[in-house]
C-alpha cells in the first residue's frame, strides 16, 4: 500500500544531488569525498553522507544539512577505508527526512551493497510494489527501490545484478555503488545526468561534475558514457560493459543553471555555454540601457555575454548575501516577510535614474524576480529591462530536477507579456530554444529540453507525478 503525500513547490530548479565516489588505498578518503560533495554542494543542500569500506564492513557518517555541518574532524577521522562513496542531497522523491539521507546501504549478511544515486525513476512505485514480500523499505527513496532490485536481479556478482537490471528502470540514474572491495559507476543509457571519471596519484575517482575533481586536485578522464557500467578498484577502471543507447538526452538545464560554471560537459565549459547564451539573446531581444546587470551568481554568465555582444557596459547592482543558505532556525514572522531583501541588496546610488537590463537564468513562478523588480523601483531605477538565457519553463521535469506541476510554472498559463506585466517589467523577452541549444554545441537529437517543450524522450504519462512516497509497505 502506497499512500502519497505531494511535494511542497520552492521557487528555484533544483537538481536532486551531487555524488562522489574515490578508491585509493593509503589515502584518508572520508577526508578527501568531504572536500568533494564540499564542491558540489551547489547540487543540493538538504542532506549529505559518505560511507567508506574497509574490506569487512561499510561505515556512514550521515545528517541533515550542509557538508560542512553534517562532518566535522571527529567523524571525518571515524571513516576509515581505501574506498568511500558521498552524496549531498536535494529531494525529489522521498521527503527531507535523515532516513533519505545518502548513500542508501543495504546491510546484507556478507555483502552489504551502497548507492549514492542523482537522478530520478519514474516507475519506482511499480518498482517497489514488485519486490519480494520480505523486502522491508526502511526509506521512501527510489534509491533504496532501485538496490532492493539490482539485488534481487540475476547475476553471481553486483557487477552483473546491476547488468541484468538496467532496462528496469525508467528515468535519469547517474549512479555510484559501493561494495566491500570495489567501486562501482553506472550511467542510463539516455545520459540525462552528468558523471564524470578521474585520476589523483594511484587513485580514481567517480562524481558528478569536473569541477569537483579541480577541488582536490584530481586530473580529468573522461565522462562515463550514457548506458555504460564501469568498475574502479586496484586495477584502475575497467569497462564492465556499455549497453546501446538508441537517444542520448543529455539534460539541456545543466547548463542554463545547474552545474557550477567552470565544470565541463560534454567538452563545453558550462561558462562559455552561458556566456554565449548571453550573447545570442543580445541578438535576439536588444534593447537601450545604461547598464546591464546578472542577478548573481546563476545570471552572472550570461549577463557578461549580453553585455559583450551589445555593447553595453557590464555591472555589478544587486548583492548577493552569500551567507544566506538554509537553516533549520526559524526566523520571526517579520523577517520571513523580507524574502529577496534578505538575499538581495541593490547599489542605490549606482541604479538611481538609469535604465537597467536584468538577466537571468530562468523564471519559474515569478515571484522572485516581482520582488526584485519592486525593489529596484524603490530605488529609483528609471527603466527595468527582464532579459531571461534561457526559454520559458513549460512542463515538469521527470528526471531529476525538483520542478512543480504544470500548473504551478508560470509560463504554461500566462503568455510572455502578461508575464511581463505581472512581474512589472518594462519589457521581457527570453532566449529562444534553437538559440539555446546553439550555444550549448550539442546536436539537438542528443539533448533533453522537456522542461521547455514538453517533449519528453521517453513515456511518462502514468508514471512518477513529482509526489513523495509517505509509506511503502
Amino acid at each position: 500500500m502506497v499512500n502519497i503525500q505531494k511535494l511542497k513547490y520552492k521557487e528555484s530548479l533544483k537538481d536532486k544531488c551531487g555524488i562522489f565516489g574515490i578508491y585509493g588505498k593509503g589515502i584518508d578518503v572520508a577526508r578527501i569525498s568531504f572536500f568533494g560533495l564540499y564542491s558540489l554542494q551547489h547540487r543540493g543542500q538538504e542532506g549529505a553522507g559518505i560511507t567508506v569500506t574497509d574490506g569487512k564492513n561499510l561505515k556512514s557518517v550521515k545528517g541533515l544539512g550542509l557538508v560542512s555541518t553534517v562532518f566535522d574532524e571527529e567523524k571525518i577521522n571515524s571513516l576509515k577505508g581505501f574506498a568511500s562513496i558521498g552524496h549531498t542531497r536535494y529531494s525529489t522523491t522521498g521527503g527531507n527526512k535523515l532516513c533519505n539521507v545518502q548513500p542508501v546501504v543495504l546491510n546484507l549478511k556478507n555483502d552489504d551493497f551502497a548507492l549514492a544515486h542523482n537522478g530520478n525513476i519514474i516507475n519506482a512505485m511499480d518498482l517497489a510494489h514488485k519486490l519480494p514480500s520480505d523486502v522491508k523499505l526502511s526509506s521512501t527513496s527510489d534509491t533504496e527501490i532501485m538496490g532492493w532490485v539490482i539485488k534481487n536481479s540475476s547475476g553471481k556478482n553486483w557487477e552483473e545484478k546491476i547488468l541484468s537490471s538496467f532496462n528496469k528502470f525508467q528515468g535519469a540514474f547517474s549512479m555510484i555503488a559501493l561494495t566491500k572491495n570495489k567501486l562501482i559507476a553506472f550511467r542510463d543509457t539516455y545520459g540525462f545526468r552528468p558523471l564524470v571519471l578521474g585520476q589523483l596519484n594511484g587513485s580514481y575517482i567517480a562524481c558528478s561534475e569536473t569541477c569537483a575533481l579541480d577541488t582536490v586536485g584530481a586530473k580529468f578522464i573522461r565522462e562515463v558514457a550514457p548506458g555504460e557500467i564501469v568498475t574502479i578498484d586496484e586495477k584502475g577502471i575497467n569497462v564492465v560493459d556499455k549497453i546501446s543507447s538508441l537517444k542520448k538526452s543529455f539534460c539541456l538545464f545543466e547548463y542554463v543553471y545547474l552545474a557550477r560554471p567552470d565544470s565541463i560537459f560534454n567538452k563545453q565549459l558550462v561558462h562559455q555555454v552561458r556566456q554565449r547564451s548571453g550573447e545570442i539573446l543580445a541578438h535576439e531581444s536588444p534593447i537601450g540601457a545604461d547598464i546591464v546587470v546578472a542577478v548573481p551568481d546563476s545570471g552572472t554568465s550570461a549577463a557578461i555575454g549580453y553585455s559583450k555582444a551589445s555593447g553595453i557596459p557590464y555591472g555589478e547592482v544587486l548583492i548577493k548575501n552569500r551567507y544566506i543558505g538554509r537553516t533549520f532556525i526559524q526566523p520571526e514572522q517579520y523577517i520571513r516577510e523580507m524574502g529577496v531583501k534578505l538575499k538581495f541588496n541593490p547599489l542605490k546610488k549606482i541604479v538611481k535614474g538609469k535604465r537597467i537590463i536584468i538577466v537571468d537564468d530562468s523564471i519559474v513562478r515569478g515571484t522572485t524576480m516581482k520582488k526584485i523588480i519592486k525593489i529596484l523601483r524603490g530605488c529609483g531605477v528609471r527603466k527595468i529591462h527582464i532579459r531571461v538565457c534561457s526559454p520559458p519553463v513549460t512542463d515538469p521535469c521527470y528526471f531529476g530536477i525538483d520542478t512543480p506541476n504544470k500548473k504551478k510554472l508560470i509560463a504554461s498559463y500566462l503568455t510572455i507579456k502578461e508575464i511581463e506585466k505581472f512581474i512589472g517589467a518594462d519589457s521581457l523577452a527570453y532566449l529562444s530554444l534553437d538559440g539555446l541549444k546553439k550555444a550549448s554545441r550539442i546536436k539537438s537529437n542528443r539533448l533533453c529540453s522537456s522542461c521547455f517543450d514538453g517533449k519528453y524522450p521517453m513515456p511518462v504519462e502514468g508514471g512518477f507525478r513529482k509526489d513523495v512516497f509517505e509509506t511503502i509497505n
